[in-house]
């Protein structure tokens, strides 16, 4: 009772055809196909989009680290380079 035996997909078959005909539903078919296969498409595009975004990005990223840890300056923080002339308290002459 809680599903159809094979005779009742038949019988619902052969109405949907005889109202809608074999060459609409293969219209509609092809449609449902090729809008099926576009979307599959659009989406393999914008992953590629994203990868090749990502990867720009991050090795844009890499160089500006690169750029702004040589001459970072840190407000308040005082920087104090020395040779080793400095250290054992002679200065430079």
């Amino acid at each position: 009772m809680g599903s159809f035996s094979i005779w009742h997909w038949l019988v619902i078959l052969a109405i949907v055809l005889l109202l809608f005909g074999t060459k609409r539903l293969k219209n509609l078919g092809g449609d449902l196909g090729s809008a099926i296969k576009g979307f599959k498409n659009a989406v393999k595009d914008e992953e590629k989009k994203d990868a090749d975004t990502a990867a720009s990005e991050g090795s844009k990223e890499s160089l500006s680290h690169k750029e702004a840890d040589s001459s970072r300056v840190i407000e308040g923080e005082a920087v104090r380079r020395q040779n080793a002339n400095d250290e054992s308290g002679n200065k430079p002459s």
